[in-house]
């Protein structure tokens, strides 16, 4: 299986810290790949190295076989690369509808119109149903629970028909009925061929949905394989348990 992401030996440095290290994996197409660690072993800025949200000091990185110049976050939304926070973003301010319009990368007062235009509707509609909002579609963003706006965020990135869908924590501090139907979401969006890389606490989900798993500590590689391989390497044991 052929690579969407190709990262290639990313290094980010903060002041005397070394966030991430010389770290290169891939990510194989038609995958949900998981990206693991401890906390503080480099995800996060991983994440934000690959998506443009910061520069990197050194590597590279490749998306459908094309190297990325100055990663953009703009940019690689238009090229099908997306991706959510660990924090849901949402315009409080808009409605649901109006929050999926905004996501699909038009000049920025675009974001803030209050029409929406037929087919756009017509999508974000067809959005909100499969996250099973749909009831909430004229609601404002800003009323909703923090799982609801887990997965309006996790909706908007869909707007544009993303080859790959980068997931931040997608599961962290919702319910497991909510985990189950986040879960669902992935498996049937990645049996219509996206693409997803998952950074994930949750190990029992990361367990049963993705394959392979990257496992990161101290902002390096420490192992990838399958997911019952690196859940019985002795280097993943010693860097979660502490040896």
């Amino acid at each position: 299986m052929s690579a969407l992401l190709e990262v290639e030996a990313l290094a980010k440095r903060f002041g005397g810290v070394t966030a991430v290290d010389a770290c290169s994996f891939g990510v194989p197409d038609g995958s949900v790949t998981a990206l693991v660690g401890p906390n503080g072993s480099g995800k996060t800025t991983a994440f934000n190295l690959i998506t443009g949200y910061a520069r990197p000091d050194s590597g590279g990185i490749r998306f459908a076989g094309e190297a990325v110049r100055r990663p953009d976050p703009v940019r690689l939304a238009r090229s099908g690369l997306t991706r959510t926070f660990q924090q849901a973003r949402v315009f409080a301010d808009l409605t649901l509808v109006q929050n999926l319009v905004a996501a699909l990368q038009q000049p920025w007062w675009a974001a803030f119109r209050r029409a929406v235009r037929p087919p756009e509707r017509a999508r974000a509609l067809e959005l909100l149903d499969e996250f099973g909002l749909a009831g909430l579609a004229q609601e404002r963003a800003g009323n909703l629970s923090y799982g609801q706006k887990k997965l309006l965020e996790f909706a908007t990135v869909l707007m544009g028909k993303p080859r790959l869908v980068l997931l931040d924590e997608p599961t962290a501090g919702v319910n497991p009925l909510l985990v189950e139907q986040i879960e669902e979401r992935i498996r049937d969006l990645n049996s219509r061929g996206l693409t997803f890389l998952v950074v994930e606490h949750n190990m029992n989900l990361v367990m049963r949905l993705c394959d392979p798993v990257v496992v990161l500590d101290h902002g390096t590689k420490l192992a990838e394989g399958r997911p019952n391989e690196v859940r019985n390497d002795p280097r993943v044991l010693d860097a979660y348990l502490g040896g």
